[in-house]
């Protein structure tokens, strides 16, 4: 089993000794340094206005001001035998602890290890009005060359780097509450965007075209982010003695995750719950590299409904040498161009943080991120139970509520959570000792 201080192939090792136990500055330095960053980017990621009211206004409307979250790195990442350290903005305790505590155990096993299909983004041009939809579909089908031909001449720039419209799908709906209607699907190579105003563009470009064929008239003309096309793979595997505790043996730990998971594949009650621990590691990277979290988050609860019930997003099982297998699959739809990557000068230092060259790479480590946190989740439901920890951590808001500042916030933090009592009410008192 490799060292944690093992130095991993990658420009950076993601194994900092004690980031936890560093003040902001301190460890702002330390991930700087294991990074290789600028100074401009410790600039945008440390004290002071990140993000000027000037570029600000220009990136949405009516704009009053700035909100910020709370800007952690995980640690421990080793993703295809790389190290990472990744940027999570989120505003919730014990995500980024989590996150880095099952990355160091996975480390142990050989890490994550992930894949992922083109980056495929459909449009959707919506058909109404014809008597003949199912004819229509043919006769749009005959089309489809001159149609891809059509849309390409839209984005010469994207055809150029190796994207492009690739294929047509269309669907027929044969009844709806304003009758038949025809479906075109645009499939899209977008490259390293997230491909919105890409599809988008080319869908209104073509839909006078369809709507000529199809002999009817066309609606809507815009991407779905449903993004089935463009999957993101993850999979980890992990020994009975990486996943020990205390006072559990790795079999029994690997028992409680395995029942823990096959509440949340057979109930969407819990499905809810644990799809929803997976987004807390996932929404974190995306907010962090400016890229859109409502689209992801979209995209994976649809996929998990896909079946028709919905259902957990990951798979967990024991394999014959004892081992947890976990693994995840879903689309990410993440862009490296274009929108808020390329505007917030945070979001631009966090991308050269993390390190990553294409949008495909960005989104599998993201999906891994994703994985580590639904095994967090897991091991803590089977072992101590999901509050200990995070109210452990929790217990820091709970001090700044009560009027704690600078070193006291730590301090009293501990006290909270050696008590058991973790309320405003204990942690004034404990400032009142103080």
């Amino acid at each position: 089993m490799p060292q944690d201080n093992k130095e991993h192939t990658g420009r950076v090792t993601s194994r900092i000794e004690n980031l936890r136990s560093m003040e902001p500055a301190e460890r702002l330095a330390a991930t700087a340094g294991a990074a290789g960053l600028e100074v401009a980017d410790i600039a945008a990621l440390g004290e002071g206005p990140v993000l000027p009211m000037t570029i600000a206004n220009g990136m949405i409307e009516n704009v009053i001001g700035r909100f910020e979250l709370p800007l952690g790195v995980a640690s421990n990442f080793t993703v295809n035998g790389r190290d990472y350290l990744v940027p999570m903005a989120v505003e919730e305790p014990s995500v980024v602890a989590a996150a880095s505590y099952m990355a160091r155990i996975a480390r142990g096993c050989g890490g994550f290890v992930t894949t992922s299909s083109a980056p495929i983004m459909r449009a959707q041009i919506q058909v109404l009005g014809m008597d003949d939809p199912h004819a229509a579909r043919h006769r749009l089908r005959s089309e489809a060359d001159a149609l891809i031909e059509m849309a390409n001449q839209r984005d010469t720039v994207l055809i150029g780097l190796g994207g492009g419209c690739k294929d047509i799908e269309v669907h027929v709906f044969d009844t709806s509450p304003v009758g038949p209607m025809v479906v075109l699907h645009l499939l899209v190579d977008v490259r390293d965007a997230m491909g919105a105003n890409t599809v988008n563009s080319m869908a209104e470009t073509i839909a006078p075209r369809v709507a000529e064929i199809a002999g009817g008239h066309v609606r809507l003309r815009i991407l779905s982010n449903l993004a089935d096309k463009r999957l993101v793979r993850a999979r980890v595997s992990l020994t009975p003695e990486a996943l020990t505790t205390p006072t559990l043996a790795g079999a029994e730990v690997i028992d409680g995750m395995l029942e823990a998971c096959a509440l949340a594949l057979i109930d969407p009650y819990r499905a809810a719950t644990h799809n929803k621990g997976i987004m807390n590691g996932i929404d974190p990277v995306v907010v962090a590299t400016g890229n859109d979290w409502r689209a992801i988050e979209a995209g994976a609860h649809a996929w998990a409904a896909r079946s028709g019930r919905y259902t957990s997003l990951t798979q967990w099982e024991r394999g014959k040498d004892g081992r947890l297998h976990g693994t995840l699959e879903m689309p990410m739809a993440l862009g490296l161009v274009g929108g808020a990557t390329k505007t917030h000068p945070a979001a631009q230092a966090a991308l050269r943080l993390l390190g990553v060259s294409s949008a495909q790479e960005l989104a599998e480590v993201t999906v891994a991120v994703g994985l580590a946190q639904n095994m967090a989740a897991l091991r803590a439901l089977a072992t101590e139970g999901i509050q200990k920890g995070h109210m452990a951590l929790h217990a820091r808001n709970i001090a700044i509520l009560a009027g704690a500042q600078g070193h006291q916030i730590e301090a009293v933090a501990k006290a909270l959570a050696a008590s058991g009592n973790v309320s405003v009410d204990k942690a004034r008192e404990l400032l009142d000792g103080k």
